[in-house]
């Protein structure tokens, strides 16, 4: 992966070669830090390229900062603001990925949270596709379960809990799939490893509740949305049993990385009929129309990044 030029480093955007931390930062001993993930899309026609919905994921990252104890005097207009600048300083004409993270900078020995100076940071870098495998994933469930609210927040994005990502991915991809299903404590779905789930089933399009140790996703949220005004169908926040997902219509994962990912097996098990539905397909279409900027009706979810 090519590295940035610039980043938003202690207040100031500076040469990504001068972003350093030192190794006894609290944040890289101890996970206390929270990060976010956000998609610009470029649109070739417009010569622009859209923030999808920055308002929202800066407010989750500093949301998810309180859980940490965080006290910072931005907010998710400054942010955006941020982001823009940083964006433009890049220069880039392509679909990118921006990564803000919050984090604990003291270089102190000590496991705390109060006390401590709180920093944000911020780069991008041109991204693709995050599931490589994104029209036809092959899932496994994984032993790993998903962790806890009461133990590590589940709807922030601590840094620390994704080593329970990491362990998930990891296994999976070993053994040879794309992709797992995680449960939660009381066995119940939850999502994937970085990625919220949604399944179909005779024509209602279920996906777990938040208090099933999801995280709050954006684009789950949009999709929901998108799924109701544009496709006419129902949708259902329930709890999942894993053998619902054997015997669904249809299953995809959404997410700021994963987009809208469709799953067509999972174990050995076809979902459907084992080729992406006509659900995800349309969802997917929809979409990326959407945070191209090519829906007007969509356009109050953009922030374009360069100035006409």
């Amino acid at each position: 992966m090519a590295l940035p030029n610039y980043a938003y480093f202690e207040g100031k955007i500076v040469p990504y070669a001068e972003a350093k931390v030192g190794i006894l930062t609290h944040a890289l001993n101890y996970g206390t830090a929270a990060f976010g993930g956000l998609r610009g899309y470029w649109n070739e026609k417009e010569e622009q390229l859209f923030l999808f919905r920055p308002l929202d994921h800066f407010r989750r990252l500093l949301n998810s900062g309180k859980f940490l104890c965080a006290e910072v005097e931005h907010t998710p207009e400054s942010l955006t603001k941020v982001a823009k600048e940083l964006l433009r300083a890049e220069n880039y004409r392509e679909d990118v990925y921006l990564r803000p993270l919050l984090y604990k900078a003291d270089e102190i020995i000590g496991v705390k949270l109060h006390g401590l100076t709180d920093e944000i940071s911020m780069v991008s870098i041109p991204f693709g596709l995050y599931v490589a495998n994104d029209t036809s994933a092959h899932v496994t469930f994984s032993a790993w379960r998903r962790v806890d609210d009461n133990v590590i927040p589940a709807r922030g994005k601590i840094s620390g809990a994704y080593a329970n990502s990491a362990l998930i991915k990891t296994d999976a991809v070993r053994a040879g799939f794309d992709e797992a299903l995680v449960l939660s404590q009381d066995g119940h779905v939850s999502e994937g490893s970085a990625m919220n789930l949604f399944m179909v089933r005779d024509g209602v399009v279920y996906t777990p509740p938040v208090t099933d140790n999801v995280l709050e996703g954006i684009t789950r949220r949009s999709v929901m949305e998108l799924a109701e005004k544009e496709l006419g169908l129902k949708i259902v926040e329930r709890s999942i049993d894993r053998t619902e997902v054997y015997i669904s219509d249809e299953l995809f994962f959404t997410g700021t990385a994963a987009q809208v990912t469709a799953i067509t097996k999972v174990d050995h098990h076809p979902i459907g009929s084992g080729e992406m539905g006509p659900v995800a397909a349309k969802l997917r279409a929809i979409f990326s129309d959407v945070v191209h900027g090519n829906l007007p009706a969509y356009h109050q979810w953009l922030s374009p990044v360069y100035e006409k």
